[in-house]
């Protein structure tokens, strides 16, 4: 029986077979039916929070069905469609919501905030902005693998005010990245009209603006959404270059549903609610005579019945029970770790020598290893550490990027997704503040989060002795101990830094390796000429004695050594730790009961610094084996200046010595 309302919407069927036609209403259909469900749940305190997409369920099924089952997709909160267009059982979607075993995060994140590599799904995280740096990355290496693939990233209208959003588009144009942006404009960003948002007619004008070809789609038309996108992506296969598609639609809920939908003129959800893309769609089938009621009834009580089965089924799963080994191992990705002994003759380098011929090997070693920081490649790098890379490796994987911290953390972490390995440098380690987001909320958390490896390492040239001042000098290891899901490395000798180097190369887990500046040139050692690794997590006894333990890292080891060559009378367990994320407590325990004295040297200002987690681990554990109190030296509590004299104020390095000597005496 055909049906004679009019639809809101123009639809166009194209080249469209019926099957194509109906396959798109169902799949339109299933998200809808299970978020209203969803709301039954939620009002029964049966799920905990929900961000209802309904209204634009033509856009996450549009573009999904446009793609391929193997081309990543990262959507967000509101997009249910593109997670059951790729088919994923609705029981571990149910499992998922209700924090069981048997969804994707364990029940340590909820909703959408999860990926799956067998459906090639990368989920959000709550800051928005990363994820199209990651999808950057993924497209990045299929352009590298020539596979021909495109990726697809959504976001809102609200997240085109992140800097990642104007950082990704920069860099998927500068790199012509397979790409699509898809921004999802609703409206509103929970209760800000985009009149207060934005200042720009339509969003796609930003894509313009980046040299990004930009489309404008009505987001409730699944004809024209899945059309368009059809399109594109076979274009963008043959041809890599990044999309810009803003689809217009309405937000017909709150935000999440608890902010409900007060602040919206009445009016205004009338108006879209003539445009609801389903029914709408479902009125142009029947009067085209492809849908019938009874079909359109059997596929709602298709669905329906599979949603009451999964939901039946993941109710009645076990409840998580809480087992804290199991929290604690699964903060990073397995690593077996493979030793390699040095085999070669060794010759004596500086200090960037060593890191450079690490690199170098390990690029060799890795052949889907890519390097990316600012004038890398053709300059070598502030530092000339990848001096002569480009013409060896080639600029595929031996990248300049734009100065774009965010990004290109992002960028590393979708390499990693997509099975490659990355290198970024901070040309220094001062500027990954603006990087600091995807790194300890991204990288960090990805392996607890779902299971995802981050195989990025960050290479951070740091610390004063330079006179470069405020903004080149700082040693901001502390930033990152603390953030569980990180390692963090910080050698001292040529021998160590390549070692370390490679070993955290070879680490599936994100490792922050520090590399002091100062000794960069001026500490010459020994080294292998050959590849090598270090073990993470053992620290180097330098100098044994019973008279004081000392424990520090990078420079403040060369301090120490200085001072102890000094006072000869000084018999100290001098212990260079190496490693401080994860750390040898056990070396610094057995040498602290043994001496009964315990000095820590670090460059970095006093408060919040790994001196202080030292000290309180050594009060805990250490406590009746200590003659004297343990003693902290450590920078002024000022940023670092740049003049010689007042640098050399701040720095620990003068107060070491008669810091030693109260403690000796006490």
């Amino acid at each position: 029986m055909l049906s004679s309302i009019k639809s809101a919407i123009h639809y166009d069927r194209k080249n469209l077979d019926n099957k194509t036609l109906l396959q798109l209403y169902k799949t339109m259909l299933k998200p809808r039916l299970i978020e209203e469900k969803m709301l039954i749940l939620l009002r029964q305190g049966k799920v905990s929070k929900w961000f209802s997409g309904i209204g634009q369920e033509a856009i996450s099924v549009g573009v999904t069905m446009a793609l391929q089952s193997d081309e990543y997709i990262l959507p967000m909160h509101r997009n249910l469609g593109v997670f059951t267009t790729r088919e994923i059982p609705l029981q571990r979607l149910f499992s998922q919501w209700q924090g069981k075993a048997n969804g994707f995060t364990k029940g340590r994140d909820r909703s959408f905030h999860f990926g799956t590599q067998e459906y090639h799904i990368v989920g959000m995280i709550s800051h928005l902005g990363p994820q199209l740096g990651v999808a950057d990355g993924i497209a990045l290496a299929s352009k590298l693998k020539n596979k021909n693939q495109v990726t697809a990233v959504f976001t809102g209208e609200g997240g085109t005010s992140e800097g990642d959003f104007h950082e990704a588009l920069n860099v998927a144009a500068v790199w012509q990245l397979p790409v699509i942006f898809c921004i999802e404009n609703n409206g509103y960003g929970l209760s800000t009209p985009t009149s207060e948002q934005y200042f720009c007619k339509d969003l796609a004008d930003r894509g313009k603006g980046y040299g990004i070809d930009s489309f404008i789609l009505d987001g409730n038309n699944i004809l024209e959404v899945y059309g368009k996108v059809l399109k594109l992506a076979e274009s963008v296969r043959k041809r890599p270059r990044p999309i810009l598609i803003e689809f217009k639609t309405f937000r017909m809920r709150g935000h999440e549903e608890a902010s409900g939908t007060k602040y919206v003129p009445t009016e205004l959800i009338k108006e879209w609610e003539a445009k609801d893309p389903i029914n709408n769609y479902r009125n142009y089938l029947f009067n085209l005579g492809v849908l019938t009621t009874a079909q359109d009834n059997q596929f709602q009580s298709t669905i329906k019945a599979e949603i009451d089965v999964a939901l039946q089924a993941a109710s009645a799963e076990e409840t998580i029970k809480a087992d804290e080994s199991v929290e604690l191992n699964d903060v990073y990705a397995e690593f077996d770790y493979q030793h390699v002994e040095p085999k070669s003759n060794s010759e004596d380098i500086r200090f960037i020598d060593a890191i450079s011929q690490g690199l170098r090997q390990s690029m060799k070693r890795h052949r889907d290893l890519v390097i990316m920081g600012q004038d890398i490649a053709e300059y070598g790098g502030a530092f000339k550490i990848t001096e002569g890379f480009v013409a060896e490796f080639g600029k595929e994987r031996v990248r300049n990027t734009p100065i774009c911290e965010s990004a290109i953390v992002e960028t590393a972490m979708g390499l990693s997704i997509a099975g490659m390995k990355a290198i970024v440098e901070m040309q220094f380690a001062d500027f990954v503040s603006s990087g600091f987001n995807p790194i300890v909320n991204y990288l960090a958390k990805s392996h607890y989060r779902w299971n995802e490896k981050a195989d990025v390492v960050i290479r951070m040239p740091c610390g004063a002795g330079v006179a470069a001042g405020p903004f080149h000098s700082q040693t901001n290891e502390a930033w990152f101990t603390k953030t569980p899901g990180l390692k963090v490395v910080y050698p001292a000798f040529p021998y160590d830094a390549k070692g370390l180097l490679n070993t955290a190369i070879n680490d599936p887990n994100p490792v922050l390796f520090f590399e002091h500046k100062a000794l960069y040139r001026s500490i010459r050692q020994d080294v292998p000429t050959d590849y090598f690794t270090i073990p993470f997590g053992k620290a180097a006894l330098l100098k044994e004695g019973n008279d004081i333990t000392i424990i520090t890292y990078g420079a403040g080891v060369h301090w120490a050594l200085d001072t102890l060559s000094k006072n000869e009378d000084v018999k100290a367990d001098l212990i260079d730790l190496r490693t401080l994320q994860p750390l040898d407590s056990e070396a610094i325990f057995n040498s602290v009961k043994k001496t009964g004295r315990a000095i820590i040297l670090q460059e970095d200002s006093m408060f919040g610094g790994i001196a202080s987690d030292l000290s309180a681990m050594l009060m805990e554990q250490c406590f009746e084996y200590l003659d004297a109190p343990v003693k902290r030296v450590a920078s002024m509590e000022t940023p670092i200046p740049f003049i010689n004299q007042l640098e050399d104020q701040y720095l620990a390095k003068g107060k070491f010595e008669a810091a030693l000597r109260a403690v000796l005496a006490y």
